[in-house]
């Protein structure tokens, strides 16, 4: 294993590397594995419905995780969004929803205003890149690693990223903590002792559920500041989604 400080260096120079690959693919390439990759959720994973899933509002060309997030919220679901919370760099995860207001975050990304703060059922989490061992690279600031160390009960952890920001290995520390799955344009992986393992949408749909302890949502101790409204008719398709969008996020 590398040592932390040769480790730190090699994940900062491998994240730019990552992040520009990831701005050079191309925009219908890129909807294209989106449409894929949202359809590998809602098939895989329809133990979500009714559930509290936390997912990431898309940064520099991730997967945009909101087309999927639509769907579970259809079916019964609550999205929550990251915010960091607490003087130690820990995560809070406030209830979203559609026309939520919102305010620039830790690196300008959207979070919701004083909405209820939830311990989710699941996490589906955009990755730099992945590795074989299912470990994630994200932004550097760890937030997400000491979290999930933090919590009592933890979420069903699901990565997301495109295939062709696979690594062999990101040199995992100890702090690391795995995916549960990866999902990919290519596939859904369930994450084992000795690697990655292509699975179908059907085995995935069956052993996601056993991944997650099963407990109700339950608020962490901050209040409720606002009732989360049904979703509003109408929108029936992911084209349909678009007017919850950040302008220009797919570039026209």
């Amino acid at each position: 294993m590398h040592d932390w400080g040769q480790n730190s260096q090699w994940r900062k120079t491998q994240r730019v590397e990552l992040i520009t690959r990831r701005s050079r693919f191309g925009i219908d390439e890129r909807r294209h594995w989106n449409d894929v990759i949202t359809e590998r959720l809602i098939q895989g994973f329809p133990d979500l419905a009714g559930k509290t899933i936390a997912f990431c509002w898309p940064y520099k060309g991730e997967p945009d995780l909101r087309f999927a997030i639509r769907q579970f919220r259809v079916r019964g679901a609550r999205a929550a969004l990251p915010a960091v919370g607490n003087p130690k760099g820990l995560l809070e995860f406030r209830l979203w929803w559609s026309g939520v207001a919102m305010q620039p975050g830790v690196l300008g990304i959207p979070v919701p205003v004083r909405t209820e703060v939830v311990i989710p059922d699941a996490a589906i989490v955009p990755m730099n890149g992945f590795d074989e061992q299912g470990y994630r690279l994200g932004y550097g600031g760890g937030y997400f690693d000491r979290t999930l160390a933090a919590l009592k009960r933890q979420p069903l952890a699901i990565g997301v990223s495109f295939e062709a920001l696979r690594l062999p290995t990101i040199f995992p520390q100890p702090h690391d903590i795995p995916m549960s799955f990866v999902v990919t344009e290519a596939a859904i992986y369930q994450v084992q002792t000795q690697g990655l393992m292509s699975i179908t949408e059907e085995e995935c749909a069956t052993l996601a559920p056993a991944k997650r302890v099963d407990c109700k949502p339950e608020s962490w101790t901050r209040g409720t500041y606002a009732q989360v409204p049904t979703e509003a008719p109408g929108y029936s398709s992911p084209p349909c989604y678009a007017h919850e969008f950040a302008p220009h996020y797919f570039g026209e």
